[in-house]
């Protein structure tokens, strides 16, 4: 479970993706919305990297092309080199390995008749990962501060915090370089996020696990990312140092964001 000994990098560029509209009228025209153009974006071995933007930025669909669940119109995504597009299941196998995705309210993502030990089992499994799969669980429960004894249990007896913690063992377990995870803390109360936060950044620092933090919470972003990267109508607005980008933003649309947070630990 260790993390692999490669040089991962993934790098995303001149992302371009536009969607066409129903027509409001059977012979009228189809509307087209930009949701990309022409966009950059490189997470290095170990770095931890924050994408902010406000809603219609253009973030999900990033990372959705990110995650080889979408092509682009224009632009390419590979990681250590090797390009990331969407296909069968077996030709994406070896990047679910290496990028694992942690999805907005990961908890409620829980199947609440399975047991903690098949939860987190599920990408072992469906990425044939060979070895003992109990020790694996095991051993992500442990990296994710969770005694192996709640492998028994199921989401209805946990916790939020618990629950929030299975669902990054679930990520961890197949031993990815990099995590997407998105909105991960959102929703949840203060002491809980507190508490997800410090799993994260104790992974990266001690583990050297890479993150991309899909977020609208600069909050958050300011705890966990070296750097940041603010989209905004679907371009590059600021791809900054984290603690650079704080203490002074360039675009109006950071500026927006720093104020809609009362506080920050910088």
């Amino acid at each position: 479970m260790s993390v692999p000994a490669v040089d991962p990098v993934l790098s995303a560029t001149g992302i371009e993706r536009s969607y066409a509209l129903p027509r409001a009228r059977p012979w009228g025209p189809r509307d087209v919305v930009t949701a990309l153009q022409a966009v950059d974006l490189r997470v290095g071995a170990g770095e931890r990297v924050g994408l902010v933007g406000t809603s219609g930025s253009g973030k999900s669909t990033l990372l959705r092309c990110l995650l080889g669940l979408e092509s682009p119109d224009r632009g390419t995504v590979t990681f250590a080199g090797r390009p990331v597009r969407p296909g069968p299941t077996a030709s994406l196998r070896w990047y679910r390995r290496l990028v694992q995705y942690v999805p907005q309210d990961p908890a409620g993502s829980l199947d609440p008749r399975a047991t903690v030990r098949d939860l987190v089992a599920v990408p072992l499994r469906h990425l044939q990962v060979p070895g003992d799969h109990d020790a694996t669980v095991a051993t992500a429960l442990r990296r994710v501060g969770l005694d192996p004894e709640l492998a028994g249990r199921r989401p209805g007896e946990l916790s939020g915090g618990q629950a929030q913690r299975v669902a990054l063992a679930r990520a961890l377990a197949p031993g990815p370089a990099l995590l997407l995870a998105d909105e991960p803390v959102s929703g949840l109360d203060l002491p809980v996020r507190d508490q997800v936060v410090e799993v994260l950044a104790e992974l990266s620092a001690r583990q050297g696990l890479g993150l991309l933090l899909v977020s609208h919470d600069l909050a958050v972003v300011a705890r966990l990312c070296d750097r940041t990267v603010v989209l905004g109508d679907g371009r590059v607005l600021e791809d900054r140092p984290t603690a650079d980008l704080l203490a002074s933003p360039d675009h109006p649309r950071t500026r927006e964001l720093l104020a809609a947070v009362p506080t920050l630990p910088v």
